[in-house]
């Protein structure tokens, strides 16, 4: 469909100075000119404008991330996976304040035997970011391991989050193939925040609710105790 500015406005709530904006910093085709001072917008602009409101409003989102990510898009956007590339920092747990090693030099700030290091990657615990990519996050779960070991406690719950992890992400991988599978004109919007909304919503809700759940199930069992 073709769409005024106007209209554009309307349907998006995104206000038309927003918009020109947009489309001068490169978040946004050029609109179709159809004569002096009138232009038309598409229904790329319309999917495009609410995608950048979503994720800047709901995933905190910069106009610079997704000017770099819409930069790459291809002609099927809302059917590939580049539609997650402004989340991926968050889904790989990296901020701007980490710190970077090689595993030489991870191992010896950490005072972190290689032996050790390399057991916890093989079983997944460490996931590195890259093969020779480690943060100051990786060294905190190697440092919870070696608290489970000094009390005398098997790690094993850790190698089972891994397990669930790898089937979770199989899931999710699933869920992203059959939303791109069903898309259309109409539906698009709903399925990229069905997706977002599952990834970084849902998922901590359930678990979290999960766990206090059982925890107040056993806090109540220990309070009846005689």
């Amino acid at each position: 469909m073709e769409y005024k500015i106007s209209e554009l406005v309307a349907k998006t709530d995104v206000p038309k100075s927003t918009i020109l904006y947009y489309i001068k910093e490169g978040l946004l085709p050029q609109a179709k000119k159809v004569k002096s001072n009138v232009h038309e917008y598409s229904d790329e602009h319309l999917e495009l404008l609410k995608y950048i409101k979503y994720m800047q409003e709901n995933m905190g989102s910069s106009n610079e991330e997704l000017k770099s990510i819409l930069k790459k898009k291809n002609d099927s956007f809302s059917g590939s996976y580049t539609m997650l590339a402004p989340l991926m920092n968050t889904l790989s747990g990296e901020t701007d304040t980490m710190n970077y090693y090689v595993k030489e030099e991870f191992c010896e700030h950490f005072d972190i035997e290689m032996k050790r290091l390399e057991s916890l990657i093989a079983d997944g615990i460490v996931l590195p970011i890259q093969e020779d990519k480690l943060t100051d996050k990786d060294a905190s779960l190697i440092n919870l391991v070696e608290d489970f070991l000094e009390v005398g406690v098997s790690y094993s719950i850790l190698k089972e989050y891994v397990k669930q992890a790898k089937v979770l992400s199989q899931l999710e991988q699933k869920m992203q193939e059959e939303l791109c599978g069903i898309r259309n004109e109409e539906n698009f919007s709903t399925l990229w925040k069905i997706m977002f909304e599952t990834l970084f919503n849902a998922k901590e809700y359930i678990f979290n609710r999960m766990t206090y759940k059982a925890l107040t199930h056993s806090i109540k069992k220990e309070l009846v105790k005689p």
